[in-house]
């Protein structure tokens, strides 16, 4: 059996008192006598002046009281063993009890960070286990060798976590890579079915088609990204908003982009183009058309997406990107599952945007997704 087993919580703290303690008394006693605070006792017999073999008790304190008044008698009071008066004046008492308190409030601030930094470890390590999970990466796993016993038992159990999660993120993109894939080929046989089809309805159903496939290859891109882990880089904004806009005009939808700047910022093409995406065929779905502005707020570039819908009620604002939750007042056959702006909010907090939704005055939604906007550098810096 090896010591580190023996190395717990309780054991640290009790080394941690007992020292402190020590340190307290020997540190009390030594200002007393070093700024000679005893000497206005009088002056001792040399065989009874303090030598290290008739120190008094580490429990002990001086003798006295801190609140009584006058000084010490003439000639000196007393003296008991080590050459210490048996009652001194509250000036040498406060002076003891002082160094003390501030000895032990010293122990209790470094003892206090020296338990706890087995606390901040895990908290650095949680906070980067979702930025790990988000770029594709075996999240960073805990030392558990070090720290107490009880501090390893943890690491060991958020290690298992952290397994767990990444095995259960990974198994979902593969799923849904999988899908993506495989129902290419359902969808290759009902194209070439429908060419033997009335030709009206062929054009139709290929226009579904092809937009199915694209949200399939949208799907496949942005797990790819994912997957590689690369860091969002600055995109041309305006460019992107602009081929969105002209496909679904092309489609003889009723979408518009104002004009204006042209900001950069950082973001996953792919994904952000899936989140916006979303948000326009919302609006189509809901208020039959969709009108996109770009415009620089501070450091954010923000994106709107306005409708002309009806709205949704304020207190359920909110509920609306919570995961398969359909509003009452969207409750019909166009409706989807309630999973768009779940994860639309989710790939848009993965680049550090913002999602968020409002009623607008004059009525109809207004999707607002806020973006880290790219620090230009001035020509010809150093």
């Amino acid at each position: 059996m090896t010591l580190r087993r023996f190395d717990t919580l309780s054991a640290r703290l009790f080394v941690l008192m007992w020292v402190t303690l020590v340190a307290s008394h020997f540190a009390a006693m030594g200002a007393v006598m070093h700024f000679g605070a005893l000497d206005h006792f009088g002056p001792a017999p040399d065989s009874q002046r303090a030598h290290p073999d008739r120190l008094p008790p580490l429990s002990a304190l001086p003798p006295g009281h801190p609140f009584a008044p006058g000084a010490a008698p003439a000639g000196g009071p007393a003296r008991g063993s080590g050459g210490f008066p048996r009652d001194v004046s509250a000036s040498v008492l406060w002076l003891d009890y002082g160094v003390r308190a501030l000895v032990i409030a010293l122990g209790a601030a470094l003892g206090a960070r020296w338990l706890s930094a087995p606390m901040r470890r895990l908290s650095q390590a949680a906070q980067g286990l979702s930025a790990d999970l988000a770029r594709g990466k075996p999240p960073a796993p805990l030392d558990e060798r070090r720290g107490t016993f009880e501090v390893q038992a943890v690491a060991g159990v958020f290690n298992a976590m952290a397994r767990r999660l990444q095995e259960q993120f990974d198994a979902r993109s593969m799923q849904m890579a999988a899908l993506s894939h495989d129902l290419r080929t359902p969808l290759t046989r009902l194209r070439m079915r429908l060419q033997d089809g009335p030709p009206a309805l062929a054009d139709a159903a290929s226009g579904d088609i092809h937009e199915m496939s694209e949200m399939m290859d949208v799907t496949l891109a942005v797990l790819r990204e994912q997957r590689d882990g690369a860091a969002p880089g600055p995109l041309d904004l305006r460019s992107l908003l602009q081929a969105i806009v002209d496909d679904h005009s092309a489609a003889g939808q009723d979408v518009a982009l104002a004009p204006g700047d042209a900001p950069r910022a950082r973001a996953r093409p792919a994904a952000l183009r899936r989140v916006v995406d979303n948000l326009v065929g919302n609006a189509l779905r809901y208020g039959g058309s969709a009108r996109l502005a770009l415009r620089m707020d501070g450091d954010r570039v923000v994106i709107t997406v306005d409708d002309n819908g009806p709205g949704i009620p304020e207190e359920q604002l909110e509920q609306a990107f919570k995961p398969w939750t359909r509003l009452a007042q969207h409750a019909d056959p166009r409706a989807g599952h309630g999973l768009g702006l779940s994860i639309a909010r989710d790939l848009a907090e993965r680049d550090g945007g913002q999602l968020t939704l409002t009623n607008r005055a004059e009525g109809g939604l207004r999707a607002t997704l806020a973006l880290p906007a790219t620090v230009s550098t001035p020509t010809g810096a150093g």
